[in-house]
Order: C-alpha cells, then sequence, then structure tokens
C-alpha cells in the first residue's frame, strides 16, 4: 500500500507534528514513546529508524491487539483491570514525546464488554495523562498521532483498503512533493484564522443546524487552537469552552467506533453545562454508561470547526482522527464531552493548576469523546458588547 519513499515521508510529516505540538525543541538524548498496532508495524518502523537518526531515545510499546484486549475486559476482574504495571509513571514522568500510531485490526470487539470495565481501566490511568499535560504545560513534552490503513476500517467505511490507503494519503499531502512543506503552509493559513477568532470579544456562540441548537461559551482566559502538529491529519479549528455555559441540543450526524462499539445518531440535551438527555440510534447503553463514568464525562471538553477549504477528506473513515477533520460540502463541528484541553488557556501555562482550571470551567474526566455534526450550519458569536457575528456558515469561516 506505501511505497518505501512514502513511508519515509509519512515518518517525516509525523517529525514536524511532534517537533511542532512541543514549544520546546528537541535535544539528544530526549525520549520518544513510540506506541502502534501490530498493523502499523511498517509504518514504526520508519518512524523508529527516523527518530534513531535525530539523536533521540525512542521508546517501542506494541498494543494490546484485538484478541488480548477483548480477553483484558472480558475475563480481567476490577482489579486486573484497574491494576497499572509498576514503572508506568515513573516512564510518563521522564518522557519527552509520544508518537501514536492507530491501526486497529477490529472496530467492534469490544462490543459485548461491560462498558462500566472500560472505564474502569480509563479511570485507573487517568493519571498517565495528567502527567503528560503538566509536562506539556512546562513545555517537556510533545505529541502527535496517524492513522494507518486497515481492513477493519476500510470495511467500515465501504472502502477498498487501497481506496481507504489512497485517502489518508490524500488527507496527510503524502501524494504531494513536499508534504512538510504543505502542512506549514497550512499551519500558516490556520493561524490567521486562529488570530481573527482571538481578537473577538465573544461571550457565547451559537450552533444552528439541521438537527443542533446548541450554545456554548468560550469563558475567560481562552485561546483558539488547531493545527498545531498534535494530530496528522488536523484541519480543525478549536477551544476548550467553559463547560457551565452549555445549554442546547447537539446532534452528531456522523457514526462513531469506540471502544469496540458503533454508535450512530446521538444526540445530547444539556442544561447548566452538564448532560441531562442522552439518545442514540443505535448503541444508546453504551452512550449513557460512558457518560456516566465520572462526575465530568457528561460535560463539554471541546468545541471545533473545520473549514472545508483545508481538508482533504470528503468519505466517512469509521475514524476519528479523520472524522473529526470531515471537509466535505458543509465542512464540521464537532463537541467532546469529557476532558479539556489545558492548553487551550491563554495565560502562562505554568499557572494553571487544577484549582485555577476548576475555577475558569476547565473539564476534568477520563474520558474525551468526539461527537461530529456534518450537516449545513451557521456559528453565530455574541460578542461582550450585546452585538452578533456570524462566525462560520457554508462550511467555512468567514475571515
Amino acid at each position: 500500500m506505501f511505497q518505501s519513499h512514502e513511508l519515509r515521508a509519512y515518518a517525516e510529516t509525523l517529525w514536524w507534528g511532534l517537533t511542532t505540538a512541543r514549544t520546546k525543541p528537541y535535544v539528544s538524548g530526549d525520549r520518544v514513546l513510540l506506541r502502534y498496532d501490530l498493523d502499523a508495524l511498517p509504518l514504526a518502523e520508519a518512524v523508529y529508524t527516523l527518530l534513531l537518526e535525530k539523536g533521540l531515545n525512542p521508546v517501542q510499546r506494541l498494543n494490546l491487539t484485538p484478541g488480548m484486549e477483548k480477553n483484558f475486559y472480558g475475563l480481567g476482574n476490577e482489579a486486573q483491570v484497574a491494576d497499572v504495571p509498576p514503572g508506568e509513571r515513573e516512564l510518563f514522568e521522564n518522557l519527552n514525546g509520544l508518537i501514536s500510531l492507530i491501526a486497529p485490526a477490529s472496530l467492534t470487539h469490544l462490543a459485548g464488554v461491560d462498558p462500566k470495565k472500560i472505564g474502569t481501566a480509563a479511570v485507573a490511568r487517568k493519571f498517565l495523562r495528567d502527567v503528560m499535560d503538566k509536562r506539556e504545560q512546562r513545555g517537556q513534552f510533545g505529541w502527535t498521532l496517524c492513522a494507518w490503513p486497515t481492513r477493519a476500517m476500510a470495511d467500515a467505511a465501504g472502502l477498498s483498503l487501497e481506496d481507504y490507503a489512497t485517502q489518508i494519503k490524500a488527507a496527510c499531502f503524502l501524494d504531494q512533493a513536499d508534504p512538510v512543506a504543505r502542512w506549514r503552509e497550512l499551519f500558516t493559513q490556520a493561524q490567521e484564522v486562529k488570530d481573527w477568532l482571538n481578537s473577538l470579544p465573544i461571550a457565547s456562540l451559537r450552533v444552528e443546524s439541521a438537527g443542533t441548537d446548541l450554545t456554548v461559551t468560550p469563558g475567560e482566559q481562552r485561546r483558539w487552537l488547531g493545527v498545531s502538529g498534535h494530530n496528522i491529519p488536523s484541519f480543525e479549528i478549536f477551544l476548550s469552552p467553559d463547560w457551565r455555559g452549555t445549554r442546547g441540543t447537539y446532534h452528531a450526524d456522523q457514526p462513531s467506533y469506540r471502544s469496540g462499539n458503533l454508535v450512530r445518531g446521538v444526540r445530547l440535551t444539556f442544561e447548566n453545562g452538564s448532560v441531562t438527555t442522552a439518545t442514540a440510534e443505535e448503541g444508546e447503553d453504551f452512550v449513557k454508561k460512558q457518560l456516566a463514568m465520572d462526575e465530568g464525562a457528561g460535560r463539554l471538553g471541546e468545541f471545533s470547526l473545520t473549514d472545508r477549504r483545508h481538508s482533504r477528506i470528503s468519505a466517512f473513515m469509521a475514524n476519528t482522527l479523520f472524522d473529526e477533520n470531515f471537509g466535505g460540502e458543509h465542512g464540521n463541528c464537532h463537541v467532546a464531552v469529557g476532558a479539556s484541553y489545558a492548553d487551550t488557556f491563554a495565560g502562562e501555562q505554568s499557572t494553571l493548576d487544577e484549582e485555577k482550571k476548576a475555577a475558569l470551567g476547565f473539564n476534568d474526566s477520563a474520558l474525551h469523546w468526539d461527537l461530529v455534526n456534518t450537516e449545513s450550519k451557521t456559528v453565530t458569536a455574541r460578542l461582550a458588547d450585546g452585538s452578533s457575528l456570524v462566525l462560520y456558515e457554508n462550511g467555512q469561516f468567514r475571515r
């Protein structure tokens, strides 16, 4: 599916993402965790080689296979599911980077597993993400991720494996002579949009489409981010709002695969910042159990918009990384229930402790679940002076 030069280009694109995502440059001897699914081995080998060439120390980790993961949740008791091996905290406290290669060999192998067990494992390991977040705030850590084509994803998307691979190549600009140069160009274009949004005194945002009428409050000391290198590909412009100001209804018309479960037609109603009603055309019980994972799981952690002029993704890909960056005819809006992103804090990152996060309405949770709306929509900002401004319509920002 990928020629040697394409593997190299993909690895170099991930290196661009990793170095762009971190505020301080990497130096010889830094440790980078390379985490990958088995099917992504060809790309893992190319990335491993590149990291060595850069003078870094790669730490290789193979993810659980579908069979292992199914048995882990199916056979493991509560203590086993919540167990974290010795040394994990020490490793994460000394990591400088993380590259994740997503290549699931199955999307539905956990469909029969109790979602509470999945939640138990996520909560038990949340401290590792907290460690990474704090290191990232200090400029000591950066991360990026990408997807590798698999038969399971291609079948779920209704594409041949070759066509699925072609979609990935196009979305990541691997079909161009210099993918990294194109990403740098896109980075500049996105920065212009972010500068515009960050200059506006936005008090609230209202998203209206056929199935959605949702009001979101950006909150104090927020900044819009996006195309930061964290995700390859990434075309979204997003912020983590003050969860307390969320109200109305949000409809995810795009399906979602999560933790081995397929969910369709999710509809969430928010009152006073929290989900009060959750329904789904398929997988409703799973949705409700995910939202009950912890106190913050039913609150908003992210609000995002993708401009169709930037994204080359025009097909459902059965993978959140691509689906949350869908361009198509109408662009997309997606929200994430659960954890917020601390780096959307507009002040000095090192000052954002847990107390300040809570005071500013940054949400905390072991969950972070992106739900995508691809309907034609209008996003209107209510400004501090009471006036209104349409920010987004016809699938693009009005910048």
